[in-house]
């Protein structure tokens, strides 16, 4: 008797996460490259774990005011006119 493993791995191709990550696959070897994403070879063929892409995505979200320094607050006119 055979069990199914309900925990059987989804693995995903270069092509497929990338995909899924909505990235070209040169950006997702860098991340692989740079350790921020997890492969695996096989001979000659590169897999990601599904999961691992999705937990990815998860680490990924921007939180609230960590974009601030992309749009500083004008300076104000006139405030150098007081003088």
């Amino acid at each position: 008797m055979c069990a199914v493993n309900s925990d059987e791995t989804e693995w995903l191709s270069t092509q497929e996460a990338a995909r899924r990550l909505g990235i070209t696959p040169r950006t997702l070897y860098r991340f692989i490259d740079h350790g921020e994403l997890p492969a695996y070879r096989f001979g000659r063929v590169i897999r990601l774990r599904a999961h691992e892409v999705d937990d990815f995505i998860g680490r990924s979200r921007i939180q609230p005011g960590e974009l601030e320094h992309l749009y500083p607050e004008p300076a104000t006119r006139g405030s150098d006119d007081d003088g």
